[in-house]
């Protein structure tokens, strides 16, 4: 196992490389001109500041040197402060947050993780659990509605699931308000009184013992975790699905049948643990979108996360912000994959043999 996850481990460097490589790459679609931007606060008043910059930064140079300054900056030979260096966190300044990229991360992920924690258990355990049932009665009732949820849901948008979800629940009902927290809660969390321990607002509110904030944090998020979660639901039902059908069909779940094993025992101590392979990359998957943000969702219900903020970056040109952005999610996808394969190895006992 230690020998599996080593092999892992060593993988995850060679992947960073090639996700910076990308990254790069498509910043050489853009002029010295227009990648001045990745350096500067605002729009040079003049050519020759635009030329300086580039001067300054090597824009010009060969590109292996550009490469190299855009990992680890460059020293200032009047000040010795280092500029730029996406290794030292600096992905560049944001035109639409009107701070550097990396603050403006800092200041949105925060809310995405939020409403990730919040919003995994519905997703993948539900999901799991209508799968399975529909696999257990195969070709029955249950089975059939499930089907029929599952191509609603997988065919239904994103977006237009949302908005009918805010005219039922917030404009007809008042129930689930858009967005992060009402006004008179935004003021207290925003007051000195209120101590910030760990930049998840459901968390901090709790640590805090201002249950009132806590609930009215989660009424913000229901919606957008009703939301994500009905589109989910349809996909891990399919999965898991034709997995325990699949598994249900070896020979191994007959013989403990025949041995006379309570049905319980038969689908969820042995068919369904050898059924969850697939599911499990579904579900690594499935949290690395939600901790991506994610964008539909998150502009639909004007929720302040990583992906609405990716989403007006992108609406505004602003290809700096867009790519800082591409670059945190690449680092989050080699996290997730690296766990999932762990879990592999946790859940079927050949794949670490192998």
């Amino acid at each position: 196992m230690l020998t599996y996850i080593i092999r892992r481990l060593l993988l995850v460097p060679v992947l960073l490389f090639g996700v910076t490589m990308m990254i790069f790459g498509m910043l050489q679609f853009l002029d010295p001109d227009e990648r001045v931007a990745l350096y500067i606060r605002g729009d040079p008043k003049s050519d020759a500041q635009v030329d300086a910059f580039i001067h300054k930064y090597c824009l010009d140079c060969p590109i292996y040197i550009q490469y190299r300054n855009w990992l680890i900056g460059t020293i200032d030979s009047v000040s010795g402060e280092r500029e730029g260096g996406i290794l030292f966190g600096n992905f560049g300044w944001s035109k639409t947050g009107s701070q550097p990229v990396a603050d403006l991360i800092e200041h949105r992920f925060p809310n995405t993780l939020d409403l990730t924690i919040w919003a995994v258990g519905p997703v993948i355990l539900v999901g799991i659990w209508l799968g399975v049932q529909a696999a257990v009665h195969h070709n029955g009732f249950i089975d059939q509605a499930a089907r029929v949820f599952s191509i609603i849901g997988t065919s239904f948008p994103t977006f237009v699931f949302g908005l009918l979800m805010l005219m039922f629940f917030y404009a007809n009902l008042q129930w689930f308000p858009p967005g992060r927290l009402t006004d008179e809660f935004n003021q207290v969390v925003n007051s000195d009184a209120f101590n910030h321990y760990t930049s998840l607002l459901t968390f901090d509110a709790l640590l805090n013992g201002r249950f009132d904030v806590f609930l009215d944090a989660l009424r913000h998020m229901f919606l957008p975790i009703l939301t994500l979660s009905y589109i989910n639901w349809a996909t891990f039902l399919r999965v898991t699905r034709g997995s325990m059908l699949e598994t249900l069909r070896q020979e191994y779940v007959t013989t403990a049948r025949a041995k006379g094993l309570p049905e319980h025992d038969v689908i969820f101590k042995h068919a369904q643990p050898n059924a969850m392979i697939p599911v499990v990359t579904l579900a690594g998957f499935s949290v690395v979108g939600l901790l991506g943000g994610v964008i539909i969702t998150e502009t639909v219900f004007d929720y302040p996360g990583i992906g609405s903020a990716a989403a007006t970056a992108s609406a505004q040109l602003d290809v700096i912000t867009v790519l800082g952005f591409a670059l945190f999610n690449g680092f989050i996808l080699i996290v997730a994959n690296l766990v999932v394969d762990i879990l592999y190895a946790v859940v079927d006992p050949r794949v670490r043999l192998s």
